[in-house]
């Protein structure tokens, strides 16, 4: 098992995917900082409101790894570009040493305007018998085998969704039907679709918002599973509009 520092946020990341953060809360300061000291990654996780940890929202029990891609600060804010790697799922939650801002215990430095005092002084506050000084939640993880890679027939599933996807957005750009044909062919999304085991995930980042339906994607261990998670959700989006 390995244990990875957590930023538990309403999103949910695919392996190979690419996603742009801003980081802002000391909790999470905290967490960049040791990551950048020690250079590891960390694990990015869709929240789970119905199971607080501490008095936050706890982590689902999967989440894929980030690895930092590059990072820039701009005031108190820092701007990172990460990317997916391994899946993994949650053996046991390490609690963070702290409650939110909003909690009681923390009233002494809680602020009605949003401002976040210095880490120091949120470190005060951390009980002298408390058997960590981390502000964010923390995991005992267990890394999961990766999608097998995906056959012919599935990869034509693969890109059927990809077209049909395609072909209603070149409708909302008024193409007519000649080169909506053609730019639909020659669309460089159409491009991810390989044997490769992220091709499921390639698809899913680019067509899938849902962030239940792509956590379902993000726990299936079975091709052809996320495959029909996939399109189950492409033909309730159609049904709806």
């Amino acid at each position: 098992m390995d244990d990875l520092p957590l930023f538990v946020l309403p999103m949910v990341l695919f392996p190979g995917e690419v996603q742009e953060l801003r980081v802002f809360e000391p909790r999470y300061r905290q967490m960049l900082d040791d990551c950048l000291l020690d250079d590891r990654n960390f694990g990015l996780v869709l929240n789970d409101p119905m199971n607080p940890v501490n008095h936050w929202d706890g982590p689902m029990t999967y989440g894929c790894e980030a690895e930092i891609v590059h990072h820039e600060t701009k005031g108190s804010n820092h701007f990172l570009k990460i990317i997916g790697g391994r899946r993994f799922r949650i053996n046991r939650i390490i609690q963070p040493a702290l409650p939110p801002f909003d909690h009681p215990m923390l009233s002494s430095i809680s602020s009605e305007d949003g401002y976040y005092p210095d880490l120091e002084t949120i470190l005060d506050l951390v009980p002298e018998d408390s058997s960590s000084s981390k502000l964010y939640i923390g995991a005992d993880v267990e890394f999961v085998d990766g999608l097998a890679q995906t056959n012919s027939q599935q990869q034509t599933m693969l890109k059927s969704i990809m077209q049909e996807v395609l072909k209603r957005i070149g409708v909302m750009m008024n193409l007519d039907d000649e080169i909506l044909l053609q730019w639909v062919e020659q669309s460089p999304l159409m491009q991810v679709i390989d044997d490769g085991p992220e091709s499921v995930y390639s698809v899913a980042a680019m067509v899938v918002n849902d962030l239940e339906t792509r956590q379902q994607i993000l726990e299936s261990n079975d091709v052809d599973e996320s495959i029909l998670i996939l399109s189950n959700h492409l033909s309730t989006f159609i049904e709806e509009e």
